[in-house]
């Protein structure tokens, strides 16, 4: 492919971006880390000791990112023929899952607190405290979840979202502190437990993402019509069918799909067509597409012999009489051979069709008079790109 080269600088410029965002993230942890330390010191402060300390396993999150970015960008090989990218799923599954037991952890902790509260007991020390680790981590974590939606990362967005949570637990920590000193009520139990509800519910929406990546998960709708709409432009396609698209990382998408040509075109002609689409769908998205064919028959001219006109009616006749069915959303892939006795076409049914058997033997029932000694065969597709 002639512009393989930039897609791959693309990529490599991606998951630089992506390491760079990492380093800052672990950098801020640090930092604040050794600012706790010094000030735990200072105030003997055992409680700002193990916060620093907790600074400095949420730069784990950043670490596992960089690893895991580090690691998909090895090239493929042959246990591995496309590549590894998937293995950002991964870290972006492993940092989901912290989030998610952090949230647990911390619905426990509520939990024994509003069973047994304890008087918590502030200085201005640790206000102070407390009050710069929530700015830098609302800083941090708007940062690098920004990054990771900007360049499609879930490691990123989970890393991100990460820090956000960790900012509003410990403003739940202040807001207490301030009606404790106040008013002298400890809510702490009651606001912790609210909190760690809303952290385990994102948790699990932060797993949900990689994880259906991993399984399959359709491609959206929009990017799907963008490319019908760009193969339907090329000059002899009459129709763009079967789209198929399978993510196999960020950067790496292979996928089918079928098109309409006139059976009047030669082999060469249809070779032409269709190298000249895979070209331009890897140049400009990276697809690796596999383009296969249906031929349509163009009796629609005066010059057309008898037997394609007689093929191109009962083409459209049959067609039409099944796009006229409520349940079918689309019909394509029209088939007929007298030598072979048989004609076939494929049809895309509405998702409320559960029965396809009896669907099957319903559009038989329709075009079976249309050719009443041959074979009919009717082809249930499915639409696995929106």
């Amino acid at each position: 492919m002639n512009n393989c080269s930039s897609i791959n600088d693309s990529a490599k410029r991606r998951a630089g971006k992506i390491i760079r965002t990492s380093w800052i993230g672990i950098a801020a942890n640090v930092l604040l880390a050794g600012f706790k330390v010094l000030v735990g010191l200072k105030a003997s402060s055992v409680a700002i000791m193990m916060d620093a300390a907790n600074n400095l396993s949420d730069a784990l999150s950043s670490v596992i990112t960089i690893v895991g970015t580090k690691l998909s960008q090895r090239p493929a090989d042959r246990k591995h023929p496309f590549g590894h990218g998937r293995i950002e799923y991964f870290s972006a599954i492993v940092i989901s899952v912290i989030v998610l037991s952090a949230g647990v952890t911390l619905l426990v902790e509520s939990v024994k607190k509003l069973f047994d509260p304890v008087e918590p007991n502030y200085s201005s020390v640790t206000l102070i405290v407390i009050s710069v680790a929530i700015i830098v981590k609302l800083v941090l974590g708007y940062y690098v979840k920004n990054k990771g939606k900007e360049l499609n990362s879930d490691a990123l967005i989970a890393s991100g979202s990460d820090a956000l949570f960790d900012a509003i637990i410990t403003l739940a920590t202040l807001v207490s502190a301030a009606i404790m000193i106040v008013w002298g009520i400890s809510l702490d139990g009651i606001l912790s437990a609210l909190i760690s509800i809303v952290i385990i519910k994102a948790g699990v929406e932060m797993l949900s993402s990689p994880v259906n990546e991993l399984l399959g998960t359709s491609i959206p709708a929009e990017f799907t019509s963008q490319i019908r709409k760009e193969v339907s432009s090329f000059e002899g396609v009459h129709g763009v069918y079967d789209l198929i698209l399978h993510n196999y990382g960020p950067n790496v998408l292979i996928g089918s799909l079928h098109i309409n040509v006139y059976d009047t075109m030669t082999a060469f002609e249809i070779h032409s067509l269709t190298r000249r689409i895979t070209l331009h769908l890897y140049d400009k998205y990276g697809i690796i597409m596999t383009i296969g064919v249906y031929a349509i028959a163009e009796g629609r001219h005066d010059d057309a012999d008898p037997e394609t006109a007689r093929r191109a009616k009962l083409q459209m006749a049959v067609m039409q009489a099944l796009a006229a069915e409520p349940d079918i959303l689309q019909v394509h892939g029209f088939y007929y051979s007298e030598k072979e006795n048989i004609l076939s076409v494929d049809v895309v049914p509405d998702i409320s069709v559960h029965d396809e058997s009896k669907l099957i033997e319903r559009l038989t029932a329709i075009i079976q008079p249309m050719v009443p000694n041959m074979t009919t065969a009717v082809v249930v597709d499915h639409n696995y790109s929106e």
